[in-house]
């Protein structure tokens, strides 16, 4: 068999609706081809259908159940693959130089996968949307003492409380569309198929403000609130500072004044919580405000960490 003369795309640098590559396989089946390409990318044991219909898989490079990847033999000469969160398809054929009429089928299959997909993924945000507000509406009042809470020093600013649950809302364009779970030994997750990109919570209230932060967690919104008593967005993490940033200066009057609050990921390579930080303040014409670290502080990297450490150090 010949081996593979697709040109490996380098992960995320590629749109979805980019040229195709062609993976020409000397099979006697689409169904062999197409296996044995999905192998080269670490997918194995899937039984092949050559029905016509989008299939859904596990890519080999996330945990099980996230159906990133995808494929669709459109004919019994030709397979369409790819994998969503990197953005590559790939065209199999079962042998031979892909003529035209193969390389139409190809778009056309993908364009039938990215529709499907786009329709499961609104489902599935306006489900967990539903969720999200029947679990916000019946949730009770944050409590004091909830290890969380105790371990960051922090007044439960916003939320709401599930079991042991800490519940941080998040809204989009005004809805509430999702919610941030806080576990007790701290762990984050918000709720499965939920939108994530462009959501935000809030402490405080944006009405009349002359100053907005924008954080990535709670945690560091929430002491940053409590030290500057001005309204404070949450972002959730460094990704999604832009989308938020972008958002919210488009939503408040010019004169109001959006200040980046970053994290210092000093010990990660890159620094995201800074680097992401000022391209978000770049967006938008903003400035960056960075912790300040003790002397001989190892251990902190955002505002409400050092908060914490003054906070035990008496200062």
């Amino acid at each position: 068999m010949a081996a593979i003369t697709a040109k490996e795309t380098r992960r995320g640098e590629r749109r979805a609706n980019s040229q195709y590559e062609s993976e020409r396989l000397n099979c006697t089946t689409i169904e062999q081809a197409l296996g044995d390409a999905l192998a080269a990318h670490g997918t194995t044991g899937l039984a092949i259908r050559a029905d016509g219909d989008i299939h859904r898989f596990d890519s080999a490079d996330k945990p099980g159940g996230n159906r990133n990847g995808w494929y669709v033999c459109p004919s019994l000469e030709v397979a369409v693959f790819g994998f969503w969160h990197t953005g590559e398809q790939h065209t199999v054929t079962t042998g031979g130089k892909s003529d035209p009429a193969a390389a139409a089928e190809a778009r056309l299959a993908y364009q039938r996968a990215r529709e499907q997909r786009e329709a499961e993924r609104r489902a599935q945000q306006a489900k967990t949307a539903e969720q999200a507000r029947r679990w916000w509406a019946t949730a009770g009042a944050a409590d004091p003492s909830h290890p969380y809470l105790v371990t960051k020093r922090l007044a439960p600013y916003g939320l709401r409380q599930r079991d042991t649950m800490l519940l941080v809302p998040l809204f989009y364009d005004g809805e509430l569309v999702n919610l941030e779970r806080i576990y007790p030994d701290g762990a984050k997750k918000a709720l499965f198929g939920g939108r994530a990109k462009g959501v935000a919570g809030l402490i405080g209230h944006l009405a009349n403000a002359e100053r907005v932060l924008i954080a990535e967690g709670w945690a560091t919104a929430a002491a940053l609130h409590e030290a500057m008593g001005v309204p404070v967005v949450v972002a959730r993490n460094a990704d999604n500072l832009e989308p938020v940033s972008r958002r919210l200066r488009q939503r408040l009057p010019d004169n109001v004044a959006i200040t980046l609050a970053a994290d210092d990921d000093r010990f990660t390579e890159g620094n995201p919580g800074i680097t992401k930080a000022r391209l978000a303040a770049l967006t938008i014409g903003a400035k960056v405000l960075m912790p300040t670290f003790c002397a001989d502080c190892s251990r902190c990297t955002d505002f409400a960490d050092v908060a914490l450490c003054r906070k035990e150090r008496g200062l």
